[in-house]
């Protein structure tokens, strides 16, 4: 053998041991209810290595992920409303990177946050509040008001996405409803296959990652959204993963601890940062929807006190309240556009007042 083809294997192989040797995310098996035309999500890029991931309507996936990308791994921030959207985010993030995903944390139990847990095997940390694991491994969030709102809806938007696709008067309606009709049939069945996975990591108060270069606070603020809510922070890049505690506009109240989230968010303002990255709508810089949400909450309170007081039932009370004042601060949330509110929140405010709470 020739010393020049000598030195080309040699090249050959050293360069076939590179590629054996890089850390590739784990293949996972596609789930039921995980077929969508082009991509899932929107990777909004936030600094290098943060990334904060928007649903597009392709697939249901319930709510945003936060996509921290670290030296050698990755932590992503909620893991969806189901296995199928789960996977799909998993499959998209290998457009940005090939590091492994080592961690997902959930900011809180409900459905929409929670349930792709199952799609992330060994070696894939999920990490919540005591808080969190408890309402997971006893189902709570397969059951309740919530998530029976939600669940028992689905199939009603089916009938009604089937008629509409019926009656469409022209073949680019027909063809546009037909697109969301089948993205709900696809939901359906990604919905039959959850199975709830509670974490494997808990905190109580704080519990602190690093990641190469990169300090991951989880914090416990107190309660607010649940009882277990938790945010990611990032001290040196300035970023914040706020779940559903503080979110681009008012926060659903049904499973709420309303007397106690505004002082939670008053914790929240003392953190350093710049951007946060909320559970729902866009991420946003600045920390004047904190004021914001705790005028909502205080506003929402206090009628809702007074409705309660004066023996009005909690259904007329949700159709009573009028949050309209708010739009100023939220000029996009069609809920406060009309006198009224979901009947969730009062039935939580009620059992608040009425000592049904600790």
């Amino acid at each position: 053998m020739t010393r020049r083809v000598a030195t080309l294997l040699f090249l050959m192989l050293a360069g076939a041991a590179l590629i054996v040797g890089r850390p590739m995310a784990a293949q996972r098996p596609k789930p039921p209810g995980a077929e969508f035309k082009g991509e899932a999500f929107r990777f909004n890029k936030i600094q290098e290595g943060i990334y904060h991931a928007v649903g597009t309507g392709a697939i249901s996936v319930g709510c945003n992920a936060s996509i921290f990308v670290n030296d050698e791994d990755v932590l992503i921030v909620d893991s969806h409303a189901t296995p199928a959207a789960a996977w799909a985010l998993a499959e998209q993030l290998k457009t940005i990177t090939n590091k492994p995903i080592r961690y997902v944390v959930n900011t809180h139990f409900h459905w929409d946050h929670a349930h792709g847990n199952q799609v992330y095997g060994p070696g894939v940390e999920i990490v919540g509040h005591e808080f969190t694991r408890r309402m997971l491994a006893a189902g709570e969030s397969v059951r309740g008001r919530s998530y029976d709102m939600f669940g028992a809806s689905i199939p009603t938007q089916i009938d009604q996405l089937t008629r509409q696709v019926d009656a469409a008067p022209d073949a680019a309606q027909k063809e546009k409803l037909r697109e969301q009709l089948f993205v709900m049939q696809q939901y359906r069945e990604a919905w039959a296959t959850v199975k709830p996975q509670p974490p494997t990591i808990t905190l109580t108060d704080s519990l602190t990652l690093y990641r190469g270069g990169r300090e991951i606070r989880l914090l416990f603020l107190g309660r607010g959204h649940t009882g277990g809510d938790v945010v990611v922070y990032l001290p040196k890049e300035r970023v914040v993963a706020t779940g559903d505690l503080l979110g681009a506009g008012p926060s659903y109240l049904g499973d709420a601890y309303v007397q106690e989230w505004g002082a939670t968010l008053d914790r929240l303002r003392a953190l350093e940062f710049d951007w946060v990255l909320p559970g729902h709508g866009e991420a946003f810089q600045g920390k004047d929807r904190i004021g914001h949400f705790q005028s909502y909450l205080a506003d929402f309170w206090k009628q809702t006190r007074t409705l309660h007081d004066a023996g009005v039932s909690a259904e007329e009370a949700a159709r009573k309240i009028d949050l309209r004042s708010h739009l100023t601060d939220y000029p996009t949330a069609a809920a406060l556009k009309e006198v009224g509110i979901l009947n969730h929140g009062v039935y939580r405010a009620y059992d608040e007042i009425e000592g049904r709470i600790k």
